[in-house]
């Protein structure tokens, strides 16, 4: 790989790992989701409503990290691609 890809390629793997914390920490926040519906207690249904949002909050935000990371990733490849495909045919290879 060229050297000049090392930047981007490095900011696609904090991008990477940022998704994968992203993940871990989704599923602590769901550890905490109680599924039995609570009417008569208010806490625990205030509870329940705090983490769902917490939850949609983080869905949302990882939908949105996980195409950021995509798209990244595969402009990155075809640009790799490319400039391979270029550098041989210029060599006649």
């Amino acid at each position: 790989m060229p050297s000049n890809f090392i930047p981007f390629v490095a900011v696609w793997g904090v991008l990477a790992l940022a998704m994968v914390v992203m993940i871990f920490w989704r599923k602590a926040i769901a550890a905490h989701e109680d599924d039995s519906l609570h009417v008569s207690q208010a806490s625990a249904a205030q509870q329940q409503v705090a983490v769902a949002n917490k939850l949609e909050v983080i869905d949302k935000w990882g939908k949105i990290l996980t195409i950021v990371v995509v798209v990244t990733g595969l402009v990155i490849a075809a640009v790799y691609f490319y400039q391979t495909w270029q550098a041989s045919s210029s060599i006649g290879v």
